[in-house]
C-alpha cells in the first residue's frame, strides 16, 4: 500500500503523489487513518467500467429471474414488508 501522510501533500504538493503513483494507488493518511485514495486517471476507468458491468450482470440476472418466473410478486407494499420480515434470521 502506497501511503503518504497528509502533511507531506500539504508540503510538497501534487509532487509528493506524483513519486508514489507509478507504484499504484496512494492513501493519504490523516490523523493516523487513510482518509483518501488518489488514483491514476487509467485504474479510476477501471473500476468504473468493473462496477458498470457489476451492475449490468446483475441486471441480466434480474431479468433472467423474471423470465424464469423466479419471483414473488406482492400486491401492497405491506406485504413485502412482512415477507421480508418473515425471512430475517432470528
Amino acid at each position: 500500500m502506497n501511503s503518504l501522510p497528509a502533511q507531506e501533500l500539504k508540503r510538497r504538493g501534487i509532487a509528493a503523489v506524483d513519486d508514489l503513483i507509478a507504484n499504484g494507488d496512494v492513501y493519504v493518511i490523516r490523523n493516523n487513518q487513510p482518509q483518501y485514495v488518489v488514483l491514476s486517471e487509467a485504474r479510476y476507468r477501471e473500476l468504473v467500467a468493473e462496477a458498470n458491468e457489476a451492475y449490468l450482470s446483475r441486471v441480466r440476472m434480474s431479468l433472467e429471474d423474471v423470465k424464469n418466473g423466479r419471483v414473488t410478486r406482492f400486491a401492497t407494499a405491506d406485504e413485502l414488508l412482512q415477507a421480508l420480515d418473515a425471512e430475517e434470521p432470528a
